[in-house]
């Protein structure tokens, strides 16, 4: 990890373009219907500053917790063993949470979290089927054509996603369809006040959650990992409320084989 970048460990107000404490940022979270928390999945500071968050939530009363982790197919089966009193562990099996796929011991803390103070907990991520299918047939998605730099910008991602290489246009079309669906579907279960957990795209205001909600009442807290040669926060994408920096986790380069 790059622990001693300067901007490890700062916290940055996009909005008002200056640094803020972390007293400052969890002191505000409370006054918003939805508090998005966008994570870089693998990395485990990045789940003990979203417990912190959630701790600083709990004195305002409940909300629910959405997760990107839980497909939203399994909500009945959520809701009945939260309704039998189910830990973490019996949640994750009645979700059918891929454990390995999703490093369930990072996210165990949360949901437990959840349990222990009584919130409910919401699979915010669009079925893996229904994601398929739209992949298959982007008009199945239901959504209004995106504007042409929504799209450009989502089109970008996902060829970066694919090591530059672009996937044929039918294909790019439903992979963009999906991405968006997927955005939708996690602001549609955001009912009251909310507590989403994805990952960071999914916290852009320019094109993921929040492009979905109402304007106000609305705050995107990005973790963002560090980049070595990059020690302003105006080098790093601003299209959230919050960037909260951490270093980098240390990972092979899954781009790397194909070179």
């Amino acid at each position: 990890m790059l622990q001693d970048h300067p901007l490890a460990g700062a916290i940055w107000d996009a909005r008002a373009g200056a640094f803020v404490s972390q007293q400052e940022l969890l002191a505000r979270l409370p006054a918003a219907t939805h508090v998005i928390l966008g994570e870089t999945h693998d990395n485990p500071v990045h789940h003990r500053l979203q417990r912190l968050a959630l701790d600083s939530l709990a004195s305002a009363g409940r909300r629910t917790l959405a997760m990107e982790q839980f497909d939203a197919e399994h909500q009945a089966a959520l809701d009945v063993a939260q309704t039998r009193g189910a830990d973490a562990e019996a949640l994750a099996d009645a979700g059918r949470l891929d454990r390995k796929g999703w490093d369930w011991p990072l996210y165990r803390p949360l949901v437990q979290f959840a349990v222990d103070h009584g919130w409910r907990v919401v699979a915010a991520n669009l079925s893996r089927t229904e994601a398929r299918k739209i992949v298959t047939d982007p008009a199945a998605s239901g959504l209004a054509p995106p504007p042409p730099d929504l799209k450009a910008s989502l089109e970008q991602d996902l060829i970066d996603g694919h090591c530059g290489r672009r996937p044929d246009a039918k294909r790019l079309a439903g992979m963009i369809e999906a991405q968006r669906s997927r955005d939708a579907q996690m602001a549609a279960v955001m009912k009251g006040p909310t507590v989403l957990i994805a990952g960071g795209g999914h916290a852009r205001r320019d094109r993921g959650v929040p492009l979905y909600l109402p304007a106000g009442g609305v705050v995107s807290v990005a973790f963002i990992e560090v980049e070595e040669g990059k020690n302003a926060p105006r080098d790093y994408v601003q299209q959230f409320d919050y960037l909260w920096f951490t270093a980098r986790v240390e990972r092979k380069d899954p781009c790397e084989a194909l070179r």
